[in-house]
């Protein structure tokens, strides 16, 4: 059997390297092609060309690279309908993604599995009928997902979020952890200004000031920043002038991202995923994320929801606090980061609350999607 897949960022690289481990379980001899990173390489994957070109986020972000991701569109169909797989499995980063699954369904009948539903209850609805007419299935990681995709006309399964079946570290891999870093027994502020280099760049400088603001007369507090390897020298730059003596760990082991995690009392962290790691962790948090100008102005106006926060919206509650767009600044974020620190209950019981309808304590989701596939093909 032959899967072709394409991831076009880290945290789609990660649900494609567990899916790929799922379907060698069930199916020992599965072939794979395709594009992806670390993760779908470890599992074999040779990938046609450095999933880095795809990592591109935000409108106005995309714009200046759209010839180049055009002709990346066109070469990647090209290379689908050429390998005539027996299940294409696009993930994520639906603007390349689903261009190619239109092309490829185009030429042929080849099935057409997307991993990760596009976010139709937050804004442009359309995207799921549009998928109708080139996808057969989604896979979807938030339990409210299948249906808004059924209704369009696409079998969809929630199969887990992955971040409900990833280990959490125990009390003694958090004293090693405190102890590696000189941390002892100071109170820690976890610090999150993203995964990419723009992300990084808008709000590392409001992230320091905000912290500048809240831990003013603090004793001891410490700042931690986990960063991706790819970054790390660029996060030390940018945080070299923050208070509470920082410190840049960028672990490739999960149990060390985790104790990080697990080490702190309170997090700033940008929008994105990221918030359910806090949430795996129990860490309280706020939310803080600032857009390119342009980007903020298309979607501030095509917005369906009133929080973009995935505990907020899995719990059905709005106990995170969200500083977003022209509102992210350090007044607002240290703000809210004293009312969290004061009353950090409520938004304890919706981190677990999350965790359970995320499949916690269920299967693998890895293997839950791959399944989903399998029972469909």
């Amino acid at each position: 059997m032959r899967v072709f897949m394409i991831a076009g960022e880290p945290s789609g690289d990660k649900l494609g390297g567990a899916l790929m481990r799922g379907l060698r379980q069930i199916v020992p001899d599965m072939l794979f092609d395709g594009i992806g990173g670390a993760d779908m390489q470890a599992q074999g994957l040779v990938s046609r060309f450095p999933m880095a070109e795809l990592s591109v986020m935000g409108l106005a972000e995309i714009l200046p690279r759209y010839r180049h991701l055009k002709r990346r569109i066109a070469q990647t169909a090209e290379a689908v309908i050429a390998a005539r797989p027996d299940v294409l499995i696009t993930i994520d980063s639906p603007d390349f993604c689903l261009r190619v699954a239109r092309l490829v369904r185009a030429r042929g009948a080849t099935r057409i599995v997307h991993y990760v539903a596009p976010s139709v209850w937050a804004w442009r609805p359309e995207r799921a009928r549009r998928m109708a007419g080139c996808v057969d299935q989604v896979l979807a990681l938030l339990p409210f997902e299948p249906p808004y995709m059924e209704a369009a006309g696409v079998a969809c399964d929630f199969v887990g979020h992955p971040v409900a079946a990833e280990p959490v570290a125990g009390d003694a891999e958090v004293a090693a952890f405190r102890a590696a870093h000189g941390l002892g027994r100071a109170p820690v502020v976890l610090a999150l200004p993203g995964s990419r280099r723009g992300e990084v760049q808008r709000l590392a400088p409001i992230f320091g000031a905000a912290l500048r603001r809240h831990l003013a007369g603090s004793d001891g507090t410490r700042v931690v920043v986990p960063a991706p390897a790819s970054l790390a020298e660029m996060v030390r730059a940018a945080v070299a002038g923050w208070p509470g003596a920082p410190v840049v760990v960028t672990p490739a082991d999960p149990l060390a991202r985790s104790a990080a995690f697990r080490s702190a009392g309170l997090a700033l962290a940008a929008s994105g995923t990221v918030s359910l790691e806090l949430a795996a962790a129990q860490v309280p948090m706020v939310i803080g994320y600032r857009f390119n100008w342009l980007t903020w102005q298309i979607m501030s106006r095509m917005a369906l929801i009133d929080t973009v926060t995935l505990v907020n919206l899995v719990s059905d509650t709005r106990v995170v606090p969200e500083c977003l767009g022209p509102g992210c600044t350090p007044a607002a974020l240290a703000a809210a980061l004293a009312q969290v620190a004061a009353a950090p209950d409520g938004q304890l019981a919706a981190m677990d609350l999350t965790m359970h309808r995320l499949g916690q304590g269920g299967a693998d989701p890895g293997l839950r999607a791959a399944r989903a596939v399998l029972d469909r093909l």
